[in-house]
């Protein structure tokens, strides 16, 4: 038979199925198949029979081994939009200025339900309060259309890989939910589907004082973990906002204000278990201090915000409580004095654990929600351990730099309920902006640059929110380089909300001018998502997008987070 009146016969007779027929209109306007749709429209019209060979020796190549209709399911969804208008306009798509996540919403099968039901009994709720209550972060602008359809509260591993398992049979998305404090849309549920929420899986499974390290489940506090700590002369050194869980502390990479010194979530855990989209558990490795063997899976999980797997357990490195400490407190005229100190004390080889920056706004809000009378000027707040000799020749030579740099009206204090009533009122300083405007919302950057860039990014940004009719605060790990900004808007007023949008995209894109990240601590959620692609480029996402349809075919795992929906591979 004569190839072209084969292929004719072959195009007149198929008939595509409805997922394909949705696979060819999901990927369609992608600007390579706009142009192979063109040219089927060009030849189809077209006597030329040479053309047609030309066009479609590729095709019959893939036809001869068996994987054409592979490639056409397989390429169809690549990209997470249906059409490149859609893609434009989409929450977290490449310069989006939206923030209402619009994502695909599907009913959840009430055979799901019923298998819900016979895994979790009790423990899961169809009540719409709940379900709103769970879709919707507590601290974050960031909103979805659609929220949970189930909200399911495992009690174990298995009981999760059951879940699980059940979810990715139906297709139907997943969302991970531990403490709620994480404000970049993390725990939204654009496509509906089943909320995971892991705060009844919150044991403390082993603790191995020796080796200093605890194995916990993913729903406990650090907190609360730190006070089961206490009595034996431990704790952990992350210390981000309260409430947050472990799991969702690994989930987004996060770290605090101990991070200048303990570092980040990434290098205080040691292994860590997940269940992956197929249901299976995976551990990612020993108890060992240190491991050259095959790929870090734990360093992959840390930072993935459940995209690729459910955290069941983490096993975490932990430290002696200091023997001694001293909190010590200045002011400074500008804010840039502030930083230029902060910069100076840790170029000096002072092991600080703490280096916090606030400046004068942060510092009022402060004063009104605690009924203090701090001085309202730029800030830094420093935390010094060791032996008592040791803490107290830091702090004199944190006073001499300070001193050289314009500071004034320097106190410290060793007694433990000031120093604690002093660290109080710093982490408790995002409640105190909400505080000052009860009605409004918080908008919050996460930027981070070298340590050298620091105060140039803090005066620029600083001339900027000065300027701005919005009421806006800094707060800044200024040892680490690391700048928050709290910008306050009312939701209800569309214009302070871009008002609030360019001051975070100012803040952002001057950032990465130097070199840094759009979060440094944070993650990525929906809220940063859109920054990716000019701070990793388009290479370093389409590798992330493969990690992610390999183990996560389904994309059932937190879909529509960390990786911006125009990426293709």
């Amino acid at each position: 038979m004569a190839f072209s009146n084969w292929f004719s016969r072959l195009r007149s007779s198929y008939k595509p199925n409805k997922f394909i027929q949705n696979s060819f209109i999901h990927s369609k306007h992608t600007p390579q198949s706009r142009s192979l749709e063109n040219t089927v429209i060009i030849n189809s019209n077209n006597s030329n029979k040479q053309s047609w060979r030309s066009f479609l020796l590729p095709i019959v190549l893939a036809v001869s081994g068996g994987s054409f209709a592979f490639h056409l399911q397989k390429n169809a969804s690549l990209c997470d939009a249906p059409n490149h208008q859609e893609r434009v306009g989409r929450i977290g798509g490449k310069d989006s200025t939206k923030y209402v996540v619009k994502g695909t919403y599907k009913p959840v099968p009430s055979e799901l339900i019923r298998e819900l039901k016979a895994i979790c009994q009790d423990n899961m709720t169809l009540d719409y309060d709940e379900r709103y209550f769970h879709g919707k972060p507590q601290y974050s602008f960031h909103k979805a259309v659609n929220i949970p359809d189930v909200v399911v509260f495992p009690r174990s591993e298995d009981e999760v890989s059951k879940i699980v398992r059940s979810c990715n049979r139906h297709k139907v998305p997943i969302v991970p939910y531990g403490g709620a404090t994480s404000i970049e849309g993390h725990t939204l549920s654009p496509n509906g589907g089943v909320c995971i929420d892991m705060t009844l899986m919150k044991h403390v499974k082993a603790l191995h004082v020796e080796d200093m390290d605890v194995v916990v489940e993913p729903g406990i506090g650090w907190m609360e973990l730190n006070e089961y700590l206490a009595p034996y002369g431990l704790f952990f050194p992350l210390d981000p906002g309260p409430g947050a869980t472990i799991g969702g502390m690994c989930g987004t990479r996060c770290s605090g204000s101990l991070a200048v010194r303990y570092g980040t979530m990434r290098d205080n855990v040691i292994n860590l278990k997940a269940v992956l989209a197929d249901g299976e558990v995976v551990k990612t490795g020993s108890r060992a201090r240190k491991s050259a063997a095959g790929y870090d899976l734990t360093r992959l999980m840390i930072g993935s915000e459940g995209t690729l797997g459910v955290i069941t357990e983490v096993t975490l490195r932990l430290q002696k409580i200091p023997q001694h400490s001293i909190v010590a407190m200045c002011n400074f005229p500008t804010i840039k004095d502030a930083a230029d100190v902060a910069i100076a004390a840790m170029l000096s080889g002072i092991q600080v654990s703490r280096v916090e920056l606030l400046d004068e706004v942060q510092v009022k809000a402060v004063n009104i929600a605690n009924g203090k009378d701090l001085p309202e000027f730029p800030t830094l707040m420093f935390e010094f351990i060791g032996t008592e000799a040791y803490t107290r020749e830091q702090t004199l030579i944190v006073q001499k730099i300070v001193s050289e740099h314009s500071g004034s009206d320097f106190v410290f204090a060793e007694d433990a309920e000031t120093k604690k009533e002093l660290w109080k009122i710093r982490k408790e300083a995002l409640y105190a902006c909400l505080a000052m405007a009860p009605n409004f919302e918080a908008m919050t950057t996460d930027v981070c640059v070298p340590l050298s860039q620091l105060a140039g990014l803090i005066s620029k940004s600083k001339e900027e929110l000065d300027a701005s009719s919005l009421l806006c605060m800094v707060i800044a790990h200024a040892g680490d380089g690391n700048f928050h900004t709290v910008i306050l808007f009312d939701p209800a007023d569309e214009e302070q909300r871009k008002e609030a949008e360019r001051l975070n995209n100012f803040m952002v894109h001057a950032a990465l001018s130097m070199d840094g990240t759009c979060t440094g601590e944070h993650g990525v959620g929906t809220g940063k998502v859109k920054y990716l692609e000019k701070e990793l480029g388009v290479e370093n996402l389409r590798a992330m997008k493969k990690i992610k349809a390999a183990l996560d075919p389904n994309n059932i795992m937190n879909p529509g987070k960390l990786i911006p929906p125009h990426i293709c591979f």
